[in-house]
C-alpha cells in the first residue's frame, strides 16, 4: 500500500507546492507569470519567430511546480497576454498574438509545462540528470513540432522547418541542459 502512495506523492517536489495553502499556490502562479513575462523579454530578434528564454522557463515551471500548477501558471500567463498585457516576447500581448506566426508555440506551452511536470513527478528530474535532460528535450521538440505546424499554414512546411525549427535546435539542446542542471541543483531526497 505504501508503494501506491509513493507513486501518487512523488519524492521530487523542490517547492512542495502540492502541500501548500491555496494562498501560497496563488502566489506561485503570480510569481510564475511574472518570471515568464520577464524572461520573455530576453530575446534574439529573428523573423518570423524570435529566440527567447520562454522555452527554458515554461518547462522549468512545469518541472518545479508539478504538472497541474505548472500548466495553470502558463495558462494564466497566456491569459494575461490575451487581455493585452505586454508579457510576451518584445513586450507584445494581444489576441493577435494567438493568430500570428508564433501562435503555435504559444498554444504548445501549457502542454510543455504539463509534460515536464508529469515526468518530473515520475523521476525524470534532478535525481536523474539524463532523464531530466530528456524531459526538457521532449518539451522543446513538442514546442517546435506544434509551432512549425502552425507556422506552415502561412509559409508552407519547408519554410516553417527552415525558419521555425532549424534555428532553434541548438538552443533547445542548450536550454534542455540548463533546465536539467537547474533541476539537479534543486533536487533533494525526501525521507
Amino acid at each position: 500500500m505504501s508503494n501506491v502512495h509513493a507513486v501518487r506523492n512523488p519524492a521530487f517536489s523542490p517547492l512542495n507546492l502540492s502541500n501548500r495553502s491555496a494562498a501560497m499556490k496563488l502566489l506561485a502562479v503570480v510569481s510564475g507569470t511574472m518570471i515568464l513575462a520577464l524572461t520573455s523579454q530576453i530575446t534574439v530578434p529573428m523573423l518570423p519567430v524570435p529566440i527567447t528564454l520562454q522555452t527554458l522557463m515554461v518547462p522549468l515551471i512545469g518541472a518545479l511546480y508539478g504538472w497541474r500548477l505548472g500548466a495553470l501558471t502558463v495558462f494564466a500567463w497566456l491569459g494575461q497576454a490575451a487581455m493585452g498585457m505586454p508579457v510576451l516576447a518584445g513586450g507584445s500581448g494581444s489576441i493577435a498574438s494567438f493568430v500570428g506566426p508564433t501562435a503555435g508555440y504559444l498554444f504548445a506551452f501549457p502542454a510543455l509545462a504539463a509534460l515536464t511536470g508529469y515526468l518530473a513527478e515520475r523521476g525524470w528530474n534532478g535525481g536523474s540528470l539524463p532523464k531530466a535532460f530528456a524531459a526538457f528535450l521532449m518539451a522543446n521538440a513538442l514546442s517546435l513540432v506544434v509551432g512549425a505546424a502552425w507556422l506552415s499554414l502561412s509559409v508552407g512546411a519547408e519554410k516553417a522547418i527552415l525558419f521555425g525549427v532549424t534555428p532553434f535546435i541548438i538552443g533547445g539542446v542548450l536550454k534542455s541542459a540548463l533546465g536539467a542542471a537547474i533541476l539537479k541543483a534543486s533536487f533533494r531526497k525526501d525521507g
